[in-house]
């Protein structure tokens, strides 16, 4: 029970059921109610939606493992109480774990592209798991680099969805279509942007919140070569960005009547608001402690805003 338990630690298990429920929640909010009234069946369905996200799910598991491997002794600094690998887990059971997991995520991704009409699925998974190795053995401790690539990798897991659906995308253009491919589109980018941008300003808090252990062994993150002010400011520009955009979708979204205004509701008290919320909280900051916290925040936002796909169901169907 303890090895299951410290398994579990080390993969981010709530991670991963983010990664799961924001690819179930687009899918059967988004997705299938536009193709629905398109009368076109999606090309990632029943076993092979289960299989896509099973390899999101085994790719993320595996960079985590790694990531865990690579900072062992930054984390040992950072948090003595949390490191896993070496203690309950040795280093040569945690490689084998990444490989394991790295090749059943990829070999997913070319079984669903042998079985439908998807493409590249494969290539596309197994250039994740390059990425996310090459982060965790170097690009984490280059300034931005690393947070840019988390930030990129976690959108991935939106557009990914809509990727494979590019034939039916294509089609729209080529030959005609009753496919509302600018619906689809605007809500991915939607998703996938605030996905993109939320993570950016989480992996810089993270390196707030990690400063001694990353000096120590060298890191060059954005903390340690701008400082903690600087730092402060380039998140802070981001929430703003962030606040702001948001704020203009809810006057976009009002216009389709009065289900909207729970929408909009919804995304002032439960995202906006906490969003707000941060801001303060991170001009105040200074212990590891305090940047944890507004982690923590972070991504309990990134929960709700998932969470208002369940409202996008009535506009995209």
């Amino acid at each position: 029970m303890k090895l299951t338990t410290a398994f579990l630690k080390l993969v981010r298990w709530p991670n991963l059921v983010f990664i799961a429920l924001t690819q179930v929640l687009f899918l059967y909010c988004i997705e299938n109610p536009i193709f629905y009234n398109a009368k076109i069946g999606t090309n990632v369905h029943g076993v092979y939606f289960v299989l896509l996200t099973l390899a999101s799910i085994f790719i993320a598991a595996a960079g985590n493992i790694i990531n865990d491997y690579f900072d062992l002794n930054i984390d040992q600094i950072n948090k003595p109480q949390k490191v896993i690998v070496d203690k309950v887990i040795n280093r040569r059971s945690a490689i084998l774990w990444h490989l394991l997991l790295s090749l059943v995520g990829i070999a997913f991704g070319f079984y669903i592209d042998w079985c439908t009409s998807v493409r590249f699925l494969g290539l596309a998974n197994m250039a994740s798991v390059i990425l996310l190795f090459l982060y965790s053995a170097s690009l984490k401790k280059k300034f931005l680099i690393g947070n840019v690539l988390i930030a990129l990798l976690t959108a991935w897991v939106i557009l990914v969805i809509t990727y494979c659906e590019t034939n039916h995308l294509l089609d729209v253009f080529r030959k005609g279509s009753s496919l509302e491919a600018d619906k689809l589109s605007r809500l991915t980018f939607l998703y996938a942007g605030f996905a993109f941008i939320i993570s950016l300003i989480r992996e810089v808090i993270k390196d707030m919140e990690d400063i001694e252990g990353d000096r120590r062994y060298g890191c060059k993150t954005m903390p340690i070569v701008w400082g903690l002010n600087a730092s402060k400011v380039f998140v802070a520009v981001w929430l703003t960005v962030l606040i702001v955009a948001l704020v203009i979708v809810q006057f976009y979204v009002l216009q389709f009547g009065w289900w909207f205004w729970l929408s909009a509701g919804y995304c002032l008290l439960f995202i906006i608001v906490p969003l707000i919320w941060i801001f303060r909280k991170l001009l105040v900051a200074k212990s590891p402690a305090d940047f944890h916290q507004i982690s923590s925040l972070v991504k309990t936002v990134m929960l709700t805003g998932i969470l208002s796909m369940l409202f996008f169901k009535f506009y995209a169907g």
